[in-house]
């Protein structure tokens, strides 16, 4: 499988990096503070809005995967995404109904019964197929590969998809989602709602009047000694310049998607505010713990304690919720309502 990227990267960077985070330290909602508290994700409920009106799946169809298969879909009756992104875009489209499962990262409340067919973060076979699924929805970061590969192998439809990286990647993917479920004119109509929603918030972005602000983004797992950096790849990038901002990773030239945070990093980045999710926020114990991670603090959003945290389960979904998200960024980046 292609390597992870954007909003399904997470579990699986975890697991990578935990080591070497745990050898660095051998070795060496909505939240800011109480003070400087901005209305921002948490006052969004965590559920989708479907379309109006449920379409009718025209099917059989075919479709292409970008694992290069060419993936005939004969029924939509039984669909299992295997992301929180993919089974926000189902639901969204008025197919929650043919939803079966759903994995870890799908928190929204309309997925929130549904059964889970990972284990930790790996797609469990075994569980997807007891669901006898007619439609299997993959990211190029689903796997292992052995279980998408026994899946496809008991005959099951699997569509891989290529995984968020920015604004733009959102009509691609509700397209591709929409056309395996042979609903392409409801996705062509989702897509007119999303962009529409976008784009009514960055009308509201204040000009700007000076120097944009500079925004890190961090990716914290405390639970786990997980610190880490983002970078151009992180997935953040497109969010904060709709906002209005700097993504200080991509701005200081760290090229990969992650990296460990160190206390040159951060002084090189000299962010005014720090993003992060929300449960990595809770894991290292609030604004508190967060600047005692070294170079935190003597940066001047540390200094300052602005931290903007949007949850985990929508930010980089990059899907038909991202207008909640860049409005909930643009409250707390500029202080709107406050």
């Amino acid at each position: 499988m292609p390597t992870p990227a954007a909003s399904h990267r997470f579990p699986r960077l975890v697991v990578a990096v935990t080591a070497l985070a745990l050898a660095l330290t051998a070795c060496g909602g909505t939240a800011t503070t109480p003070d400087r508290a901005t209305p921002g994700a948490a006052a969004v409920p965590d559920r989708v809005e479907p379309l109006a009106q449920a379409p009718q799946p025209a099917l059989p169809v075919t479709v292409p995967s970008v694992d290069g298969a060419q993936v005939t879909v004969t029924s939509a009756d039984r669909v299992v995404p295997l992301s929180g992104s993919l089974n926000e875009i189902v639901h969204t489209l008025g197919l929650g109904k043919q939803v079966v499962a759903r994995d870890i990262t799908a928190t929204f409340e309309q997925a929130s019964q549904l059964p889970v067919v990972t284990r930790g973060h790996d797609v469990s076979a075994e569980s997807v197929l007891s669901l006898r699924p007619t439609l299997v929805l993959a990211e190029t970061t689903s796997g292992p590969g052995e279980a998408i590969q026994q899946i496809r192998d008991a005959g099951i439809p699997v569509l891989v998809i290529a995984p968020a990286k920015g604004l733009d990647d959102v009509p691609k993917r509700i397209d591709a989602v929409a056309a395996a479920l042979g609903v392409k004119e409801a996705g062509t109509q989702l897509n007119q709602r999303t962009a529409d929603r976008i784009a009514t918030v960055r009308k509201d972005i204040p000009a700007a009047s000076g120097k944009k602000p500079r925004v890190a983004f961090l990716y914290l797992r405390g639970t786990a000694s997980v610190y880490l950096l983002g970078g151009s790849d992180s997935g953040a990038a497109s969010l904060l310049e709709a906002a209005g901002a700097v993504d200080t990773g991509k701005d200081s030239g760290l090229g990969k998607d992650f990296t460990p945070i160190t206390s040159e990093a951060l002084a090189a980045a000299a962010p005014d505010a720090i993003l992060v999710m929300s449960k990595g926020l809770e894991s290292v114990g609030g604004v508190d713990g967060l600047v005692k991670i070294p170079g935190v603090a003597q940066t001047p959003a540390g200094m300052d304690r602005r931290v903007l945290t949007v949850d985990d389960g929508v930010l980089l979904n990059y899907g038909p919720r991202t207008d909640q998200v860049l409005s909930s960024l643009v409250t707390q980046l500029y202080n709107k309502g406050a």
